[in-house]
């Protein structure tokens, strides 16, 4: 019986649409714009186990995010360097850091 719930749990876990992969929720962070001018930003429900670039500041050169809130129910990785690269800092659902934080792209558990 133990042996056919697990194989059902398992089935219905393979079959689960794509969309159950996503973090619920969102991530906010802030950034600085070209003109210096510190603008919002946020991932809605993102993708997990992808790395996700932060597409405002992912491919400009000396430019970084910072101070993250992750409101999604997953925990997230920040990484500083692009494609999920270099020092990288976890935080938990409900977790924030400061601006000293910075990071160019995340990954959700």
């Amino acid at each position: 019986m133990r042996l056919r719930v697990a194989a059902l749990t398992a089935a219905l876990v393979l079959a689960a649409p794509a969309s159950a992969l996503a973090a619920d929720g969102k991530f906010e962070y802030r950034y600085n714009d070209s003109t210096g001018d510190i603008e919002s930003g946020q991932l809605v429900d993102p993708e997990s186990r992808e790395c996700i670039g932060i597409p405002e500041v992912e491919n400009e050169h000396g430019t970084f995010a910072f101070r993250p809130r992750n409101a999604t129910t997953s925990t997230v990785t920040l990484f500083k360097g692009s494609d999920c690269e270099g020092d990288h800092y976890t935080l938990r659902p409900g977790g924030k850091a400061s601006d000293r934080l910075l990071f160019r792209s995340v990954a959700f558990s």
